[in-house]
């Protein structure tokens, strides 16, 4: 999905648009191949008596529920997250029906650290921690992909976006 640009200022250019890692996606996943096997046995499975029917039928709406709720919903807020890195400032949008947004000038930032469990590690993802000027507390990025490279490229742009301030141009 790409980000729109009429959010964009005239000299703004995109620099990353990023998804939470993939990984984020696997428990949903795992919930939906789960909730559908038992499904299966909930609905071969029901005793042989009057309420069979309705049985099943409860056994089938219990399971989209638990699919929606563990599965869909999961992925909606994925697809809908987004984290964009521009010339000039870091936006990030998230939401399915409230959407929030929330938009970083790169001149502010005062701190960027990055974090990487071991199972980021093997996926390649991690945890991105902003700090900047005029914040309360830091702003974390769980589930980044190349958390190193999208530190390194963060890096940049800050300190590009300071020389361009220095400068006054």
């Amino acid at each position: 999905m790409a980000f729109p640009d009429d959010v964009l200022t005239d000299d703004e250019e995109v620099v990353l648009h990023l998804h939470p890692h993939w990984g984020s996606l696997v428990v949903p996943v795992l919930s939906v191949v789960t909730a559908l096997a038992l499904m299966t046995l909930g609905v071969f499975f029901v005793p042989d008596n009057f309420a069979r029917e309705a049985l099943q039928y409860l056994v089938l709406a219990l399971g989209l529920a638990a699919i929606g709720y563990f599965g869909v919903a999961p992925w909606l807020r994925w697809i809908t997250t987004h984290f964009v890195f521009t010339t000039e400032r870091l936006i990030i949008r998230e939401g399915v029906v409230n959407h929030t947004g929330r938009d970083i000038p790169l001149v502010w930032l005062s701190n960027v650290s990055w974090d990487q469990s071991l199972p980021d590690r093997l996926v390649g993802s991690g945890t991105l921690s902003i700090e900047s000027a005029g914040q309360r507390g830091p702003i974390i990025l769980t589930h980044v992909p190349r958390v190193e490279g999208v530190y390194a490229t963060l890096r940049e742009l800050a300190d590009a976006a300071d020389v361009r301030r220095r400068s006054g141009g």
